[in-house]
């Protein structure tokens, strides 16, 4: 809860001030009455049971719905998460052969295209989503989209192959938003934010450097939320022996901080189904802060008429 116009907010010390001046008139209207008659005369005018309630709820009411109407002065308003109109995301995932170790069930591949298919679903429909792998090079398998149904079947058809080229990976991504901007330029449209959410668990073998890559995403303002995918210990069988693959967190750290992106590490496939889902949330939807006024402005009135009508029926008198 925020308040748009919060400089009213300080007449509440005004409905402070009424509550304090409440209090003091009762407490003095009792001393008052205490030296004027004795016990017994109190006992005998006053009725058994005090019913102070009368006096104090409408009071009560009535203090309620003036600070009720200060907070609609001050015009609340609630976080609201509401879907992204326009925007372009690219998924680039690595599927160099690291990919096949099996510290994370069944394997790092399986488990990445379940997450990535449990990212697709977070994302509104009018996202356009793109799909591109990377290994010794990388490849635009989908341009960006709203046909979900595309992204997911070139997700299931994902395939290993050799060496690493996170580098390559990312000037993909930026040609396939550059060529899908054109695009939209041309029929007359502005190109949407664009995002890439890039997944590996190795370091660069191939291609041009990260840093590099980095840097034209930075120019580009695409920022670039990397996902740390595999743990220290990962292992690949070649030929019977066991080989380290061990996820090279650091490297994509350092991507999403030059980028200005968002990076995760994810040691499992709940992890990363998670993180995957956290960043649909993130990316394809923004916070709008909605006025709830009128909900203010109804609970003031209520508690104002039941002040006003509690008075009448115990004093014969507004409050």
């Amino acid at each position: 809860m925020t308040f748009l116009s919060s400089h009213w907010l300080w007449l509440q010390l005004l409905v402070v001030v009424l509550l304090a001046g409440h209090v003091f008139v009762t407490l003095r209207r009792r001393g008052y009455a205490a030296r004027l008659a004795s016990a017994t005369t109190l006992s005998s005018v006053l009725p058994r049971r005090p019913q102070w309630w009368r006096r104090h709820v409408p009071a009560a009411l009535l203090l309620l719905a003036l600070a009720a109407t200060v907070f609609a002065l001050a015009r609340p308003a609630k976080a609201t998460r509401v879907p992204r109109e326009r925007a372009t995301i690219i998924l680039a995932i690595d599927v160099s052969n690291s990919m096949a170790a099996t510290d994370i069930s069944p394997n790092r591949l399986a488990a990445a295209k379940e997450g990535a298919q449990a990212f697709l679903e977070q994302l509104p429909p009018r996202i356009n989503v793109g799909l591109v792998s990377f290994s010794g090079s990388a490849a635009v398998l989908v341009p960006p989209t709203t046909d979900r149904e595309a992204v997911r079947s070139a997700i299931r058809g994902l395939q290993l192959g050799p060496a690493t080229a996170i580098g390559e990976g990312i000037y993909a991504s930026l040609q396939a938003i550059t060529t899908h901007g054109e695009r939209l330029s041309d029929s007359g449209q502005t190109a949407p934010p664009a995002a890439i959410v890039l997944l590996s668990d190795g370091e660069t073998t191939r291609g041009r450097p990260n840093s590099q890559a980095a840097t034209a995403a930075r120019e580009a303002r695409v920022p670039v939320d990397t996902i740390a995918y595999g743990t220290t210990n990962g292992t690949l069988d070649v030929g019977g022996q066991q080989i380290p693959v061990p996820v090279n967190e650091s490297a994509l750290q350092e991507i999403a901080e030059q980028t200005g992106g968002s990076h995760h590490r994810a040691t499992s496939e709940d992890e990363l189904t998670s993180v995957y889902r956290g960043l649909g949330s993130s990316i394809g939807y923004r916070t709008e802060f909605r006025e709830v006024t009128p909900a203010f402005v109804a609970t003031s009135l209520g508690l104002g008429l039941a002040a006003a009508a509690l008075s009448l029926a115990f004093a014969h008198r507004l409050p």
